[in-house]
């Protein structure tokens, strides 16, 4: 007879992974036990030296669905007589070294949908329903290892029956930690003033919808702000209480049958819809797109999910409108209200109505964002349904931890610990007060969670300015840490770099803005990467900003700048003409900012990519004013989208100072002929862009000949524009070298900390 004591680490609490060891031990003719001990799964054997390793192997195989094993580490030894009589599932215990994998939510399963919808069910029509292959995880999760008491569902004690089902290994029930049912479980309530009195709260809700209220519906990790969407008048109520003039707003729709009456699906996308991950996914709007113009001005797309929980399965039962905007329930640049009183009270005014509920949200987190390029999926925001599931650094040797911050804005913040890189929720714009402090917060809660105590490197961006670099100093005396500074281009490489396995790379950085290594604003770069070092091979022309970020506010200072110098007629009669309602103090400030270039004073120097598409989309007479971040840029590509790509642009790189430079200004030139010319806005739109994205990849290949690289990738916000994305790979595999474009990371800023993250692990291995 054999013994074994196997430790598994990975996704392994709370995702049903007892009652399947529980199963299979028995079919095996087992015996032993399985308990999770604190942020690991400990498993004891005895049988057969054949059945023990046939038990690893179809764990391996046949584990829950939403369980994931990084490592089982086992010992297996002779013995001469047993000492279990059959196999169990023990009690847990909170003693432990290993590091813990917290599951993400995920969306409510078939079968708990099946009962949700059968009248003769005693869940029917129940929004709480849940089991261990769904529901809430992360978000209800208070400490660890992952049991009910530790959870917000420990408000919430078990009725008979579904303690019976609780405590069956061989139902799918068995330690279901969210699980309940109307008798036991929370309760949803409508508020305007005090509690409605009402038998169907959500059916109720849905009607007051369909009238053209706004209400505020708490889900599982937040608030969302909810109207039909295709009552513009009620959609621009919307937006008047927000603040929001222009930001595109998701939308959920009951089916894919009802997002087909105003958006295209592609098989891929359908199968990120359709996931337990249920992200919002970015569909090009069809030709018979029936949603309210407000919805998402001025795009070419809109982002869509479908029901992920259970109330949203209920809520759009009831309706007959083919999609609701869900967007989150926050003032601009602060976190989602999670509270009831926070909600009513953050959002009166707003909202006409609350639907609420009385189970405790422990962790906010926003829905999740991809978009596809070329069939290829992108993370626009990487938070619920994968957060905070981590990433393997296999540079880590040892055992070094750290704390990564991010930048400013979109953070994410990282815990580094044994090897994996543990990366947050959506946290936001931590230059907002009451970011910094969820910032703060969730940085304790993840450390936490992780079993991190002791922190050797605090790593932040590069620029001194940051709260998240402050914060950093603060952290580094508390732990008596190190604190490593990693320019902002650079993290976005090795995150890129990590996603796709690679050691080194010719690595173009294509966004708004990011603090250089000379102190200038970069944005547009073209950097060697090898191991924990870099070079800056080549940029974008080098471009005055005047009035620093006025001049990300109001794009036409950025094409004034541009042009200055290199246009042969009067600038400033061309301005006056085309552009002064461009500037809030009309043809006087055109004066101001040209006399403000003529001095220097307050005129930052960027190379951004994403100040040049703005400048684009200004001189194009497409966008005149930044309202939300990459406004101006995400006009420009939908204008470009309408093309028939008639036009060609030239691009001129030059070598200057050791690297290669992109004129940037000589693109602006021909944009301006273009227009006098009369050219059609569409077809000069994606001319000018696939100019800028031609002129990247040139100066990536020239530095890739140089150096001797064969790969090249595209990293930075500007990689979500497809066409971009896809220009640059053709002219870069065209020439023979490998393209690598982020899939399982955010090309924007929500995976800086990543990057941080492995280059913590460079440095330090």
């Amino acid at each position: 007879m054999y013994r074994a004591h196997l430790t598994v680490e990975g996704i392994v609490q709370g995702v049903g992974f007892r009652p399947a060891v529980y199963r299979l031990a028995n079919e095996l003719g087992l015996t032993g036990y399985v308990r999770n001990m604190g942020n690991m799964v400990e498993i004891a054997l005895e049988g057969s030296h054949e059945g023990i390793e046939e038990f690893i192997e179809r764990l391996k195989k046949d584990k829950p669905p939403i369980s994931r094993i990084n490592s089982i580490k086992k010992e297996i030894f002779e013995v001469n007589e047993a000492s279990f009589a059959e196999f169990s599932i023990k009690e847990s215990s909170s003693s432990s070294s290993g590091t813990s994998v917290i599951p993400a939510d995920v969306a409510t399963c078939s079968s708990c949908l099946e009962e949700m919808m059968d009248e003769n069910n005693r869940r029917y029509l129940y929004p709480f329903t849940a089991c261990t292959d769904c529901g809430p995880r992360f978000t209800v999760i208070e400490s660890i290892p992952y049991d009910r008491e530790r959870t917000s569902m420990r408000d919430f004690p078990l009725c008979s029956s579904c303690m019976e089902e609780y405590l069956n290994p061989l139902d799918r029930r068995y330690h279901a930690e969210a699980t309940c049912c109307p008798i036991c479980g929370p309760k949803p309530f409508l508020y305007r003033d005090g509690i409605l009195k009402t038998p169907d709260p959500i059916k109720m809700a849905a009607e007051l919808l369909d009238d053209g209220s706004i209400l505020a519906v708490k889900g599982i990790g937040g608030t969302h702000l909810v109207c039909r969407a295709d009552d513009d008048e009620v959609v621009k109520r919307l937006r008047s209480g927000l603040g929001r003039p222009n930001q595109p707003f998701a939308c959920m729709s009951p089916d894919l049958e009802s997002i087909e009456s105003y958006a295209s699906i592609s098989d891929v996308e359908e199968e990120a819809l359709t996931s337990r991950r249920r992200p919002i996914v970015v569909l090009k709007k069809s030709r018979d797109y029936c949603l309210a113009p407000s919805v998402a001005p001025g795009l070419h797309n809109i982002g869509v999910m479908l029901p992920y929980s259970g109330l949203h399965h209920v809520l759009l039962r009831y309706t007959e409108a083919p999609a609701y905007v869900m967007t989150s329930a926050n003032r601009p640049g602060d976190p989602m209200f999670i509270e009831n009183t926070e909600i009513i009270g953050g959002l009166q005014g707003i909202a006409d109505y609350f639907l609420l509920h009385d189970r405790r949200i422990v962790n906010r987190c926003d829905d999740s964002v991809v978009r596809f390029r070329g069939g290829e999926m992108a993370f626009i925001r990487r938070s619920r349904g994968y957060a905070p599931e981590p990433y393997e650094i296999p540079h880590v040797a040892g055992d070094v931890s750290a704390i990564c911050l991010g930048p400013e804005l979109d953070v994410t913040f990282s815990v580094l610990k044994g090897g994996q890189c543990y990366v947050s929720q959506h946290i936001g714009n931590t230059s907002r007060y009451d970011t910094l402090l969820f910032l703060k917060d969730a940085v304790d809660y993840l450390m936490g969670i992780t079993g991190t105590e002791d922190v050797d490197v605090i790593a932040c961006d590069l620029h001194p300015q940051f709260l998240t670099t402050s914060y950093a100093e603060e952290l580094a005396s508390r732990f008596s840490a190190e604190v490593l500074r990693v320019q902002h281009h650079h993290a976005h490489a090795l995150a890129l770099m990590l996603d796709a396995g690679v050691d080194e790379c010719i690595c173009i950085a294509a966004d708004g803005v990011g603090y250089g290594d000379d102190g200038t604003s970069w944005g547009g770069e073209i950097l060697h990467c090898h191991g924990s070092d870099y070079e800056r091979l080549g940029s974008l022309m080098p471009q005055r900003m005047p009035g620093g970020d006025l001049a990300t506010r109001y794009p036409a200072r950025m094409l004034l700048s541009m042009l200055r110098g290199r246009y042969e007629g009067d600038l400033q009669e061309l301005f006056s003409e085309r552009y002064s309602d461009y500037f809030p103090h009309g043809e006087r400030e055109i004066g101001v900012v040209m006399r403000q270039l003529e001095s220097g004073l307050n005129t930052g120097i960027s190379t951004g990519t994403g100040r040049v598409l703005d400048a684009i989309s200004a001189a194009l007479r497409i966008c005149g004013v930044r309202t939300y971040e990459g406004e101006c840029a995400m006009k420009l590509e939908s204008e470009a989208f309408r093309a028939s790509e008639k036009l060609n642009m030239p691009f001129e790189v030059k070598e200057k100072g050791g690297r290669y430079i992109l004129d940037t200004s000589a693109i602006l030139l021909d944009v301006m002929e273009l227009i006098d010319r009369g050219e059609d806005r569409s077809e000069i739109a994606h001319a000018a862009q696939k100019a800028v994205a031609e002129g990247l990849a040139e100066m990536a290949v020239l530095a890739a000949d140089d150096a001797g690289v064969k790969c090249i990738g595209g990293t930075g916000g500007v990689f979500y524009n497809e066409a971009i994305s896809l220009a640059v790979r053709d002219y870069v595999t065209e020439r023979g070298y490998r393209f690598i474009q982020h899939r399982n990371s955010c090309a924007g800023d929500g995976s800086v900390s990543l990057g941080q993250a492995v280059a913590v692990a460079l440095r330090y291995r």
